[in-house]
């Protein structure tokens, strides 16, 4: 019993002992007491923060690098396309400028061959087509010993009444010689100005689904004076003659200018037949829907007498020669001038510009 109220005792002690406090020591240890659970939770809360300052800094780190990853790949696959371009044009000017200065493979001196001159797109004194090109082609082939024949390679629509009557009496006069054959070999098309050009030849050779023929002659234009009117455009010309501008589009075209006009057309086509049948002779069909300006197949133009036979140019040359040789005589372009002539070709036809000062055309319209 006694011990237990000792043990009580000392329980009470814990409270009881001690120095006595006076009320504003006893304020103030009550004040610490309460502080200390404040500056633990304050700790907890700047533990927190830098916690997550960190977290973010880590997913910026993250994202940054993600960024930078992905622009290096970009960069890589920009360089790669940039060489791949630059390879591909590099190759394009390599073959471009193959084309132009590597020479062609010779033929041996003294190996029989035929001298072949192209006559390819339209024929024009500014075109590559030019009579003066072709006709130094044909005296360059002409004048070689080692040719067996001349062969004219055309591909052409045709082009200017003056250019394809140049290259035909050129053509005519090496004829009368009767030194070596002249022959024609029609690719895809050979027609107007072309099939001209053809029918001074000794033969013509074509493939069946070639185009040959259109013995006719066009002069386009169009008729605007209307158009101007409506939007208020004063069209001013003048003129010392009083037909000086009748084939100005502005302008209307008077009944006895387009009569006159008519009968050039008319002269024009006119020596355009003489000279087909001064160069087809009795070959020629009695159909007079030959000269009508129609363009007829290879297949059709052979059953008319338009055309001799059906056959390629390397089937002429094995026909001709035991080993087929050809040789390209036509003069070759200054690089600078053909290039230039190409790209003003290509303007002119985007622009919707005549590509001849002549408006009368042996060509296809």
């Amino acid at each position: 019993m006694s011990d237990d109220k000792r043990d009580d005792d000392a329980a009470q002690d814990k409270w009881t002992q001690g120095p006595e406090l006076s009320n504003e020591q006893r304020r103030a240890a009550q004040a610490g007491q309460a502080a200390e659970p404040a500056v633990a939770s304050v700790d907890d809360a700047e533990t927190l923060r830098e916690r997550q300052r960190l977290a973010q800094i880590e997913m910026m780190d993250r994202w940054v690098g993600g960024v930078l990853t992905e622009q290096r790949r970009t960069r890589r696959w920009k360089l790669f396309f940039r060489f791949f371009f630059a390879a591909l044009i590099l190759a394009s000017l390599s073959a471009s400028f193959y084309g132009l200065f590597w020479p062609e493979r010779e033929v041996a001196p003294g190996e029989r061959h035929l001298g072949v001159i192209e006559v390819k797109g339209v024929i024009d004194s500014e075109s590559p087509a030019s009579a003066e090109r072709i006709i130094e082609g044909l005296n360059r082939a002409w004048d070689s010993d080692s040719a067996a024949a001349v062969v004219l390679h055309i591909n052409s629509p045709g082009g200017s009444p003056v250019q394809s009557q140049r290259i035909y009496d050129e053509i005519m006069r090496l004829r009368d010689k009767g030194d070596k054959p002249i022959y024609a070999v029609v690719e895809d098309i050979g027609a107007s100005g072309a099939y001209y050009i053809a029918a001074a030849a000794d033969e013509i050779l074509v493939a069946p689904s070639s185009l040959v023929g259109s013995i006719g002659v066009v002069s386009a234009s169009f008729g605007l004076e209307e158009a101007i009117e409506r939007l208020g455009v004063e069209r001013r010309v003048f003129t010392a003659g009083d037909n000086k501008a009748f084939l100005d589009p502005f302008s209307e075209i008077d009944p006895s200018q387009r009569l006159f006009w008519q009968d050039v057309l008319e002269t024009t086509h006119r020596q355009f037949v003489e000279a087909v049948r001064a160069g087809r002779g009795d070959r020629l069909s009695d159909d007079e829907e030959i000269f009508s300006g129609l363009v007829w197949s290879g297949e059709q133009a052979l059953g008319l007498g338009l055309v001799d036979k059906i056959e390629s140019l390397d089937g002429l040359a094995r026909e001709l020669l035991d080993e087929p040789r050809l040789r390209d005589y036509t003069p070759r372009l200054d690089p600078f001038e053909r290039f230039t002539r190409h790209f003003g070709r290509v303007a002119a036809e985007w622009m919707g510009l005549p590509s001849s000062q002549s408006p009368l055309r042996y060509q296809l319209p």
